[in-house]
């Protein structure tokens, strides 16, 4: 019975573990709550009320908990560290990172593994995963662009940058001509994936505003004759069956009205040409100089060597767990796959540096 403890039950009594689970599933649902709720202190319209709803949602899972504790509630305790840590950088920043954490965070709720939860929680916290992931998607659609160029330009400077400076260490170059090297294919690079991020999204933009309805077509609906016209083709030709497309333009002529109907603006998921250029320059250049910072301070072989792969690493790891935080998925599994990536990609080229160095000696 609510807010009487299961202690008084000797049917039901629960143990000391089952307290101590219950109270801790009891300050997980608070914290969450908190989130949301600071989540959605920073967010306005539609996105601030779902926010708000979840928040609200997990007061229901809070009760539950209560009722089953009833006098063993004893002293709040505090979430997670995982979750409080998530509240407070949901109060300070409010990013899409948090987003992508707490969809992780509810896709592992463990209702779903424990006698005391009831069904209906764990179907809650795998819709609130959902949710989650929409918002999240929503920001990831807004980051897409200029962001995709920004981690993957820093990590292809870091990679082939690493790669280029021990191969060439690795031949026996003398430390000027590695340094000389490094800050060549850092400007050639940088240059290369800022021209190739602007022609690509460019491109990308082109091809959307072809694709998109010429602006004289909602004027020429208002001139079609209502009985023979081929309004209905366009809605075929974009993908719509014989009969949604018939329905579709029957309801369009009765407006009198075409419209593109898209509910994602696709230009903006594709981002600008220029911001995702600049961004792809800088960060090709700000992981690719890296690499090159223990010539810069006049270290030279193995030392040198150690040293550039000791820092390219550190990034690596830190670039490849913003992507799985992003994606939803594991930060330190995506972190491990970039690290292995970047450091196999250096470990050929080192072998080919040692061959060819060999070779000319």
């Amino acid at each position: 019975m609510a807010g009487v403890s299961l202690q008084d039950d000797p049917r039901t009594a629960p143990t000391a573990a089952d307290v101590r689970r219950w109270r801790r599933y009891l300050a997980d649902e608070r914290a969450e709550a908190a989130v949301y709720r600071n989540l959605a202190a920073r967010r306005t319209g539609e996105e601030r009320e779902i926010l708000a709803s979840l928040a609200e949602a997990e007061g229901r899972h809070e009760q539950h908990w209560l009722d089953l504790l009833g006098d063993d509630v004893g002293r709040p305790l505090r979430g997670s560290l995982r979750t409080r840590v998530l509240a407070t950088l949901a109060k300070r920043f409010g990013s899409v990172f948090v987003l992508a954490l707490m969809q992780r965070a509810e896709d592992r709720s463990p209702y779903a593994d424990d006698d005391d939860a009831t069904a209906r929680m764990a179907a809650d916290e795998r819709i609130h995963g959902e949710v989650v992931r929409g918002l999240a998607n929503r920001g990831r659609m807004r980051l897409s662009g200029t962001f995709r160029a920004a981690v993957f330009g820093a990590n292809d400077g870091l990679v082939s940058n690493l790669a280029l400076i021990i191969g060439i260490s690795a031949s026996g170059a003398d430390r000027h001509f590695v340094l000389l090297s490094g800050v060549a294919g850092l400007l050639a690079g940088a240059l290369s994936m800022g021209a190739g991020e602007y022609v690509s999204v460019r491109s990308q933009r082109e091809l959307l505003d072809a694709s998109a309805p010429h602006p004289e077509a909602g004027r020429a609906v208002a001139d079609l004759d209502v009985d023979a016209n081929e309004l209905a083709l366009v809605y075929r030709a974009r993908g719509m069956t014989e009969a949604d497309a018939q329905a579709h333009a029957d309801e369009v002529l009765g407006g009198r009205t075409i419209t593109a109907a898209t509910a994602v603006d696709d230009h903006e998921a594709v981002g600008n040409g220029t911001s995702a250029a600049v961004s792809s320059f800088l960060f090709f250049a700000s992981g690719a100089i890296i690499p090159v910072l223990p010539y810069l301070f006049g270290l030279e072989g193995w030392p040198a060597i150690v040293l550039a792969a000791v820092l390219v690493g550190i990034a690596l790891l830190g670039t490849g767990a913003v992507v799985g935080v992003l994606s939803g998925a594991s930060p330190l599994r995506r972190a491990l796959r970039q690290l292995g990536i970047g450091f196999g990609a250096a470990v050929v080229t080192y072998g080919l540096g040692l061959l060819f160095g060999t070779g000319s000696a």
